[in-house]
């Protein structure tokens, strides 16, 4: 059985969103919130309401297919981080200049799936 959870429009660079992606990929499910939980980055907090979300799909997808469900099956089988669209800024310089901020926005979605299923 395979879950799925997004989480779009977040206001937090792709690059670094990435990163910390990367910590949770091939991880136990419940490994992985408890990693992101105590990671000091800023990425880490969206990324593990996503993976929470994704547990949660997990367990109405296994009450509605009347299967047991055990969150310690679970493993994060995909999970990537997609740009958004960016929000452009100008910011005030000498001189009378300006210059262009860019706001990055990222597309975070996670696959949970059985340890047999998982890739």
């Amino acid at each position: 059985m395979e879950a799925k959870a997004q989480a779009r429009f977040v206001r937090v660079t792709p690059q670094k969103a990435r990163r910390v992606v990367d910590l949770i990929r091939g991880k136990q499910a419940s490994e992985a919130v408890a990693v992101l939980k105590f990671a000091p980055q800023a990425a880490s907090e969206p990324i593990r309401k996503v993976v929470e979300s994704a547990i949660a799909n997990a367990r109405v997808k296994a009450d509605r297919a009347s299967e047991r469900f055990d969150e310690n099956d679970l493993v994060v089988s995909v999970a990537f981080v997609d740009e958004g669209p960016t929000l452009k800024r100008f910011r005030p310089r000498a001189q009378g200049r300006a210059t262009r901020i860019l706001k990055r926005t990222s597309h975070i979605t996670v696959v949970l799936a059985d340890k047999e299923g998982a890739r």
